[in-house]
């Protein structure tokens, strides 16, 4: 027998009849897909927009030779990079990160790229610049006075060619008018004349880059002996930038995507319970088809059909709406959702057909998981007995399963990171989920053995009758255990992590206010305050106390994101560091204090040495939290920082007032001091904090949807699987009220067993999902982003959690029932004969 024709006469109409049931399943897989498709296109083009930039800012080069000192290396080193053979072309770089104003006299920072017109276009046609109309001066491009600018440069600063671009160096102005565009994408950008750069920002005779074609059949390594680099002199390969932009963001897209599919978990379980109630309603209609002939394996495929053609709709609906989140997303809040990835970018969605193709199959995979229980129900009804209404279901039970899982699930946490992502925790949250799922029957039986009801027949009925229907448990608890566990760990996680952000934030902003000049670590380098304006600032009225910090990258490793040297004093390393150990003691030499991701990325751990470009050898002293670098900092006290570079920019200060004084005059004052006023940000410690924790929100906000979308789901599982139990035990609510029930007494049974069975389910889900958090908060956490946090629970939130979902339960069981008991006892009776 065909399905087709069994789909239309018997799924058909039941559909009609219930048209909401399957609506509702279909719109969560639909939003499950939507979702996690959403969030694959926002990586998708953030992360191609993003290194298309990043390849037309460096060009294609076969080789780039870099400095490893933030002044740049000896332009010398072109000429006879220029003429070594092997060579076929070469271009100087100077590369400068600061900012400028807009003609809305706003910061925007900008990267400037000082270039030689007459060999770039080789190896980076992007860069070439193009002269407005207006400039007709052929060696415009020479002129130390002019710059180019690309497409989202004047967008941000709303500019037009003719316009004067200030950038700030230090606290000074540098003017350049605005003479054309670039090509290149990505966030803002400013080429200029290479020379003018040198001059303008302070790199006289110093280049950042060399950029090498070399000739066919030549290797790198061939060039890089003939040329004896200097030690400030790395090579790098073609394509580290590429590399260095998928792994600024790796971890946060991978874990951002699996959260994402966590909807597409749920919305299965909310197929399951829908297709759990259409089988337990259409019983007698699968009993009657398998008399007339129709076959266990018909009867599961059937049901299976049913949860596809509810798949397929969901994911082209999904598919559709994730596409249009996307787009939203990508223009609202860019391609990092909020999580300051790529700032500036503003790319374009770029939708994706292999990426749709994954994630409806995705959908139906859903579909299909959260319908496979029901299905194998309905192929293991025995008609004869169930047309009788004595039952009918083989019971096929796995009493290790759950513990196997569980105990898998325990294992996976322990195995480290695999590529640098935490797959084998993903894997062991997964366990403890469907092991917590599967242990369902023996924990209810487990739980309610210890009930001791009154001496009351209905609350002893209620309770005996829950502990004998154990295995139906499974049906109406697994979704009350699979959407508070979701909960109760991102719950957990979030508040844990956003609880150890505050008291960092604590730790680290000790001074009462704080002034800077660089928007961004990048573009310390052009934007500062000098040496003689913090000296200034220590003889303010009201200041008692100025520290000064000093922030700049500093390159280890071509193929990973620049760390953050951060000189700064450190007397007393406890007071100024949040220590995760106490320190070594002091060195001969020079110390410094590492982040945990060092450690990890690096093997910086406390007494190892450590080769820092410009520095030299340092020894690590000690290990301190940093929530703020992902990819690693270093603190070094800032005397030796001067003395080793001879570097006296100041990227923030730090001050102390005395009480009573006014933070306004104080700031009044500083600007004073200032030649370029406008120059100086100031924030107190209350607004840092305040704007630091509304980042997290935003960048935590997707799991916040997430917590909705489980307790929704997992509201609507509980009322559709008893609903399931109520419509099968028709018969016996008949044989209750014959025996002298009343219908409230009826009523009251049912809820009694839906309070015991939602009771074990909430009590599982939560010890589950505190199982659950422990592996987010410490293993997917550490290993994803290098950084640890204590593990905090928050119990007036997840007392809230547990009582919705017992109070849910609870009434959804009494709303059933009472559904039930409005029915003829009489008729109920005689469906036995």
């Amino acid at each position: 027998m065909t399905l087709w024709p069994l789909l239309r006469h018997t799924s058909w109409p039941e559909w009609r009849q219930h048209p909401w049931r399957h609506a509702v399943a279909l719109v969560a897989v639909a939003l499950g897909v939507a979702l996690a498709f959403s969030v694959h296109l926002i990586n998708g083009s953030a992360l191609a927009e993003f290194s298309a930039a990043v390849r037309a800012a460096n060009g294609e080069p076969d080789l780039s030779l870099r400095s490893a000192r933030r002044e740049g290396f000896d332009d010398a080193l072109y000429e006879r990079a220029a003429l070594a053979e092997g060579v076929l072309a070469a271009t100087p770089v100077v590369e400068v990160d600061s900012v400028a104003w807009s003609a809305r006299n706003e910061r925007v920072p900008l990267r400037l790229l000082g270039v030689d017109a007459l060999t770039v276009a080789p190896l980076a046609p992007a860069l070439l610049p193009r002269p407005a109309a207006s400039f007709t001066d052929p060696m415009a491009v020479l002129d130390p006075s002019l710059a180019f600018v690309n497409p989202a440069a004047l967008q941000r600063l709303g500019m037009a060619p003719g316009d004067t671009l200030r950038v700030q160096h230090g606290d000074t102005v540098v003017a350049l008018r605005i003479a054309g565009t670039v090509s290149a994408g990505g966030a803002p950008l400013a080429v200029l004349d290479v020379a003018a750069a040198q001059a303008h920002f302070g790199r006289a005779h110093k280049l950042s880059r060399i950029d090498l074609r070399l000739d066919p059949g030549v290797t790198t390594q061939a060039v890089q002996a003939r040329l004896a680099l200097p030690p400030d002199v790395q090579p790098v390969p073609a394509d580290a930038a590429t590399q260095r932009v998928s792994a600024l963001s790796r971890a946060y897209r991978v874990n951002l995507t699996v959260l994402a599919l966590v909807a597409l978990f749920v919305g299965a379980f909310l197929v399951f319970s829908v297709l759990a109630l259409s089988v337990a309603q259409r019983t007698p209609s699968f009993a009657l088809l398998g008399v007339l002939g129709l076959s266990a394996r018909e009867r599961r495929d059937l049901v299976l059909a049913e949860a596809l053609i509810v798949g397929a709709a969901g994911s082209v609906i999904g598919l559709a709406l994730g596409t249009g989140l996307a787009a939203l997303a990508l223009r609202w809040l860019g391609g990092d959702l909020g999580g300051g990835y790529f700032p500036g970018a503003a790319p374009e969605l770029r939708f994706s057909w292999p990426g749709a193709a994954v994630f409806g199959l995705l959908g139906l995979l859903a579909a299909a998981a959260g319908a496979w229980l029901p299905a194998r129900h309905a192929a293991a009804l025995a008609p004869a007995q169930a047309l009788k209404g004595l039952g009918g279901h083989a019971r096929a039970t796995r009493p290790w399963l759950g513990p196997a899982l569980l105990a898998a699930g325990a294992c996976l946490a322990l195995l480290p990171p695999v590529f640098g992502l935490p797959l084998a925790a993903y894997a062991s949250v997964a366990a403890l989920l469907l092991g917590g799922i599967a242990t369902v029957p023996a924990v209810v039986q487990g739980l309610l053995s210890r009930l001791r009801p009154a001496r009351s027949p209905l609350a002893l009925l209620a309770v005996e009758r829950a502990r004998h229907e154990r295995d139906a448990a499974t049906v109406a608890v697994a979704g009350v255990v699979a959407s508070l566990s979701l909960a109760v760990a991102l719950t957990v996680m979030v508040a844990s992590f956003r609880e150890g952000v505050a008291r960092w934030l604590d730790t680290v902003l000790p001074a009462d206010l704080y002034v800077r000049t660089a928007t961004t670590t990048a573009s310390g380098d052009g934007a500062f305050l000098p040496r003689e304006f913090v000296e200034s600032a220590r003889s303010v009225a009201g200041v008692t106390r100025v520290e000064a910090l000093r922030a700049r990258p500093l390159q280890l490793d071509p193929a990973r994101p620049p760390v953050v040297l951060i000189a700064r004093p450190i007397a007393d390393p406890a007071q100024s560091l949040p220590l995760l150990d106490p320190p070594l003691p002091p060195g001969d030499g020079v110390d410094v204090f590492v982040s945990e991701a060092m450690v990890a990325l690096y093997g910086a751990r406390p007494g190892s040495s450590l080769e820092l470009p410009g520095l030299g050898t340092v020894r690590v002293r000690g290990v301190w939290r940093d929530y703020a670098r992902q990819f690693g900092a270093v603190a070094i006290d800032e005397t030796a920082y001067r003395r080793l570079t001879g570097d006296s920019r100041v990227n923030d200060l730090a001050l102390w007032l005395a009480d009573g004084t006014d933070a306004l005059a104080v700031q009044a004052a500083l600007r004073a001091l200032s030649a370029q006023p406008a120059l100086l940000e100031f924030a107190s410690v209350q607004q840092i904090r305040s704007l630091s924790l509304a980042i997290f929100d935003r960048s935590f906000a997707v799991t916040y949807y997430l917590q909705a979308l489980a307790i929704g789901i997992g509201l609507f599982g509980i009322a559709a699987s008893f609903s399931a139990q109520v419509l099968a035990r028709r018969r016996e609510f008949g044989l209750l009220v014959h025996l002298g029930l009343t219908r409230a007494q009826v009523v009251g049974v049912v809820s009694g067993e839906g309070a015991a069975w939602t009771a074990a389910g909430a009590l599982l889900g939560l010890a589950l999902g505190l199982a659950v958090s422990v592996v987010l908060v410490h293993v997917v956490n550490p290993q994803s982003f290098h950084w640890t946090m204590e593990l905090l629970l928050p119990w007036g939130r997840l007392a809230a959690l547990f009582a919705a979902v017992l109070v849910a339960g609870s009434v959804t069981a009494a709303l059933c029932a009472r559904a039930a008991a409005r029915q003829d006892a009489v008729l109920a009776v005689k469906e036995d004969w």
